[in-house]
């Protein structure tokens, strides 16, 4: 694999996306790595080809947003919208992740060692989030597709107007969302789960989460309800 490096001491980071945005066939064999990048913002924003991105440091907002086929890891933290619309490939936060990662993204696996703040997940289109850590509250709200696997404590209204996509905590959660509900694991759930702790490098006992999913009574507008707007 061709390694390439960017030291943005020195280089900017329109410089780097505009290598990320090359040809695919010739980011494809590369590994792009990304030194000194004190948190600025949107690196590595766009990819759309199998190139393998190391930032050695904090990232700021957006961070890999928009990603797709690519592999991007962020050896530090990251600020607000990480991963956010991610399409395809994988991201890795090796630290903490703050406000909305991995926000409407639809697909791809996006993976946090440590806590990840308020709203992660919102409005989730069908991508994978694994959270090593806590989440902030209204995490997963309006989440409609994919799957988000908590492995510490979740905040305040978690999965809040939550369609069909289904959270996993294996900690306390503080309170539940408009319309979401803790349902038994079925066997479908341990084997999601089993498969989705593996890729990201945990190793928990899946039947120690909890499951939560739409109640769906929010799915159809109901016109005798006492309701005020």
């Amino acid at each position: 694999m061709e390694s390439l490096s960017f030291d943005l001491s020195r280089a900017t980071v329109r410089q780097l996306n505009q290598h990320l945005h090359g040809p695919a066939n010739e980011l494809a064999d590369q590994h792009v790595e990304v030194f000194n990048p004190d948190g600025a913002h949107n690196l590595a924003v766009g990819i759309n080809a199998p190139v393998k991105v190391t930032i050695h440091g904090h990232a700021g907002y957006y961070a890999a947003g928009m990603n797709k086929f690519a592999d991007v890891t962020i050896e530090g933290s990251a600020s607000t919208g990480a991963a956010e619309n991610m399409m395809s490939g994988k991201v890795h936060i090796k630290g903490f992740a703050s406000n909305s990662a991995g926000a409407s993204a639809h697909g791809g696996l996006l993976v946090i060692d440590g806590d990840a703040g308020l709203r992660c997940g919102i409005s989730l289109k069908g991508g994978d989030i694994v959270v090593g850590g806590s989440v902030g509250s209204f995490s997963g709200f309006m989440a409609q597709a994919g799957r988000m696997v908590v492995c510490g404590h979740a905040g305040d209204a978690l999965g809040d107007s939550l369609y069909e996509a289904v959270i996993y905590v294996r900690g306390d959660i503080k309170s539940l969302g408009a319309d979401a509900q803790i349902e038994p694991l079925l066997d479908a759930d341990i084997s999601a789960l089993t498969q989705l702790l593996q890729d990201a490098g945990f190793k928990h006992d899946p039947h120690e989460f909890k499951r939560v999913a739409s109640s769906r009574s929010l799915y159809h507008w109901n016109a005798d309800a006492e309701q005020e707007y």
